[in-house]
């Protein structure tokens, strides 16, 4: 790792040409097994290597028995220190700085990371060379259990679909022998994946608590004890196993989503809708009566059971491009990248072995200089409803900026992340423009869609880490970040100003593009003409692309907005009309409501409001449409020691159905019930208990108020007058129409 010049592929790429990899797993020892399977036979080829685990130190002179190496260039973290076992170096390093590990010294001082990455970063090799992702053999299973706490409840069944296609379904009264027989299906098939929706945040952890439990040996993995190891994860602890890489879809899912921002939500069973894998006969089960439908039609759950891998397989499929793209890159475990957040997850291991294989001194972190961080453009132009919109995209415009202008971190005196923003942009839009390409819903068109958001997500990430203070990332530079913010609202007021010129009316622009309504006779020729227009005038290497166009729009607040296609889908964004708290039956009025608003129908509008108020009155809606979801943050402990200042629905209402205790991270349902105190949605219960009164009352004020900007004050107030008027308001209804206002920006 001398002081040498390297072609720039590498600090992306890495140098080892080494193909096949799937599974990395090495010990502080310096012992390493890497799993590689070969790209035309699938043989599964396994190598036990030794390396020699190695971290950076910011000063020696304490330590005058170990050997190391400075590196060259500014950097403070400038030692670099081997040896042929890791733990001997620690504890080497700690007994003569008395300390108990490594991290007590900080990451001003020491730079340490785990033994897969310092096999990585010091070989150059990479996950997944000459392999696509239908190489990968994949394994899927979900369990089954009588409810969700693994103390008090059991696995009954287990659905598991080997990396052929198969799927299998595990059941008995013997807990024990069904976790022995998923060991064995596993060890059979041995998969170098096993992916499940939410496996981490439950199927693991239940699974290792009853093998616990139960004394039966978890030996899931290719080599070594049985049992899960666990490691820190940015969604919390994270299971482990050698060999083999864990993959939860639900990170996949909030990853795509992040870009996307089209999901309805992050379950299993609305985005396999969403994305068009669940099968028309899918058989749905609600969570919480699953056990009981076993116990009167086994059938039915088994089905439901082997929809769940099934769909889990066809979604990782999809969606999995993104971590499977970011793991030929960046020197981490297939499994981390997939849950970690880009910049310190992706950005920093490429820059950690960029400047080692330069043999360049790292910069430690350190706090800023107190300089505030001035935040990104938003511009609100308009609220309300227009029609004839636009989108024009601005394809990252933080990065190109920077690519542009040159603008990176001070510290990073070879270049790094410019370099690699380069190639990433330049590949994110070759993976855009082949998922266009691609036929529309086709795993092709998702692939692709997974890898652009993948790119994208690390592409915009490179401004987060320039930007992030207090020494959150290793080259943070707020003054590179400023100089970025300040081009980016310089470009995107000529951009809006030049398109305003142009005729068309500004509704909403931020980093991200621009919302636009055309006039009444322009065409789609002229849409896309103005875009070009606009685009040529802009700073190179910043581009305005034509994104799409929408018949209607209801804008109410920044990043909010409802938006009608030609072809009458709805598309709504933003938490005013997307949130996982709101009741049901409120989401339904709104998607109802907004469509027919944005289709110029305010009688059809009324109409909904006056059928939705009479389903409550008359509670025809299941206590279930009139509840919310909430996460419970605190211990029964810690809320009875503050009820007597401060009482909160939902503890009171967990309290009041009897329970006296539960977990902080568990989710519930509550609502109102008459008198104002709160109940908890049960299963095979329906109470319909609910105060009336309270729900009409919030779908006027929390629901219909999201609509108030398309009306003149008047106007709402006859859409949403109480029943009793109805009378009144009747023949005005035709007269009504919608505003678009216009505000000062």
């Amino acid at each position: 790792m001398d002081r040498q010049i390297i072609p720039r592929e590498e600090w992306l790429w890495g140098w080892d040409p080494t193909p096949g990899i799937v599974s990395v797993w090495a010990e502080a020892n310096g012992r390493a097994v890497v799993w590689r399977r070969h790209p035309i036979t699938a043989a599964l080829v396994r190598e036990e290597v030794r390396f020699r685990p190695w971290l950076l130190l910011d000063r020696v002179d304490d330590l005058p028995g170990l050997a190391y190496r400075e590196l060259d260039g500014p950097g403070a973290l400038r030692y670099f220190l081997s040896a042929d076992d890791g733990t001997a170096l620690a504890s080497a390093i700690c007994g003569a700085r008395d300390v108990r590990h490594l991290r007590e010294l900080g990451q001003e001082s020491v730079l340490s990371l785990p033994p897969e990455e310092q096999y990585l970063v010091a070989t150059g090799r990479n996950y997944f060379r000459d392999l696509s992702f239908r190489h990968l053999r994949r394994l899927q299973f979900d369990l089954e259990t009588t409810g969700l706490s693994p103390a008090d409840s059991r696995i009954f069944l287990i659905a598991v679909r080997d990396p052929d296609g198969n799927t299998e379904i595990l059941e008995g009264s013997d807990e024990a022998d069904l976790i022995r027989q998923l060991v064995a299906k596993v060890q059979a098939a041995d998969p170098d994946v096993i992916e499940n929706h939410n496996l981490q945040g439950f199927d693991l952890p239940f699974l290792d608590h009853r093998a616990s439990v139960l004394r039966v040996p978890l030996a899931l993995g290719r080599i070594g004890a049985s049992g899960l190891r666990q490691r820190p994860g940015r969604r919390g602890v994270r299971f482990v196993i050698p060999g083999r890489e864990l993959i939860d879809t639900l990170d996949a899912v909030q990853r795509y989503d992040f870009a996307a921002r089209d999901l309805p939500g992050h379950g299993l069973k609305e985005v396999a809708r969403h994305l068009g894998i669940a099968k028309a006969d899918r058989e749905n089960i609600p969570g919480d009566r699953i056990y009981t439908v076993y116990q009167t039609d086994p059938e039915r759950v088994r089905r439901y059971a082997a929809s769940d891998v099934e769909e889990v397989a066809e979604l990782a499929q999809m969606l999995g491009g993104a971590a499977f793209a970011l793991a030929t890159m960046a020197p981490r475990r297939y499994e981390r990248l997939a849950d970690a957040g880009a910049a310190t997850g992706v950005i920093d291991p490429l820059l950690v072995r960029a400047y080692l294989r330069t043999g360049m001194a790292l910069p430690a972190h350190r706090a800023g200089d107190g300089t505030t961080h001035t935040g990104a453009a938003l511009h609100l132009f308009a609220s309300g409803v227009a029609r004839r919109i636009v989108k024009a995209d601005v394809a990252s415009l933080y990065p190109s900026l920077m690519r542009a202008y040159r603008i990176g971190p001070e510290r990073d005196h070879l270049g790094v992340l410019l370099a690699i923003v380069d190639q990433l942009v330049e590949r994110r839009l070759a993976a855009k423009a082949a998922a266009r390409a691609a036929p529309p819903g086709s795993v092709e068109q998702h692939q692709h869609d997974a890898l652009s958001a993948a790119m994208k997500l690390v592409v915009n990430s490179a401004y987060g880490y320039l930007a992030a203070g207090d020494g959150l990332t290793r080259f943070a530079d707020v003054h590179a970040a400023n100089e970025v913010t300040r081009r980016g609202r310089e470009t995107l007021r000529l951009m809006c100003a030049e398109l305003a010129a142009r005729g068309v009316t500004l509704l909403e622009a931020d980093t991200d593009g621009v919302y636009f309504a055309v006039p009444e006779l322009w065409t789609e020729a002229d849409e896309r003409r103005v875009v070009s227009e606009v685009n040529a005038l802009l700073p190179p290497l910043v581009r305005l692309e034509f994104d799409g166009r929408y018949a209607a729009m209801l804008s109410h607040e920044p990043k909010n907005y409802a938006l009608l296609t030609y072809d009458g889908k709805l598309l709504l964004r933003g938490v005013a009309f997307r949130s996982s708290r709101a009741e049901p039956f409120g989401e339904a009025f709104l998607k109802a409501s907004i469509a027919r608003l944005l289709a110029g129908d305010i009688a059809g509008v009324r109409e909904i409001y006056l059928e939705t108020v009479d389903a409550v009155r008359r509670r025809e809606l299941s206590t279930y449409a009139v509840s919310s979801r909430v996460r419970l943050t605190k211990t029964p402990e810690r809320y009875l020691e503050a009820r007597g200042s401060r009482r909160e629905l939902a503890y009171e209402a967990m309290l009041a159905s009897g329970r006296t205790a539960w977990s902080v991270g568990d989710k519930v349902r509550i609502y109102r019930v008459n008198g104002g105190a709160g109940g908890v949605v049960e299963q095979d219960v329906d109470r319909r208990d609910y105060d009336c009164e309270h729900y009409v009352r919030l779908l006027k004020e929390t629901y219909a108020a999201r609509l108030a900007r398309a009306f003149a004050p008047d106007d709402f107030a006859a859409v949403f007058a109480d029943p009793g008027q109805m009378s009144l308001f009747s023949c005005s209804l035709a007269t009504i129409s919608t505003l678009l206002t216009h505000h000062d920006t």
